[in-house]
């Protein structure tokens, strides 16, 4: 199938295609003798779990790390959490690293939050005085 069919059957657009291949996560593609690229099965399949991984953190780098393994995953693997043994989304220091990532930046995020809200929020209302009680 031709860039835009494959794009469509893997939701994302011709454009992302190009991206990715251009960042080596999937392989240069057949041309047809007029030069334009052509997919099959496999590529749509390998497009959808990278930007499965990708929706789930990873970023392209991430992803690059692995890419030799891309193959041995599918979308509704990452998604149920049933993927195969030694794949790079389980127990992976690529993931490893971007969990950590995600926890700093949940950690300063919620930081600056609070900071915020501190900031922000109405003064307290003044205890009245006591009225002595004789």
């Amino acid at each position: 199938m031709r860039i835009g069919d494959a794009a469509a059957a893997a939701g994302t657009t011709p454009r992302a295609l190009r991206f990715y291949e251009q960042r080596g996560l999937l392989p240069p593609p057949d041309r047809t003798p007029t030069g334009q690229r052509r997919y099959g099965p496999d590529d749509v399949a390998r497009v959808r779990v990278v930007r499965e991984l990708l929706a789930l953190g990873l970023t392209i780098e991430d992803v690059r790390a692995c890419v030799d393994r891309l193959p041995l995953l599918d979308v509704d693997a990452i998604r149920s959490r049933r993927v195969p043994e030694g794949v790079c989304v389980r127990a992976s220091p690529v993931v490893s690293r971007r969990l950590a990532a995600l926890d700093a930046e949940i950690a300063r995020l919620t930081r600056r939050r609070d900071e915020l809200a501190a900031r922000t929020a109405p003064p307290p209302h003044p205890e009245p005085p006591a009225t002595p009680t004789r």
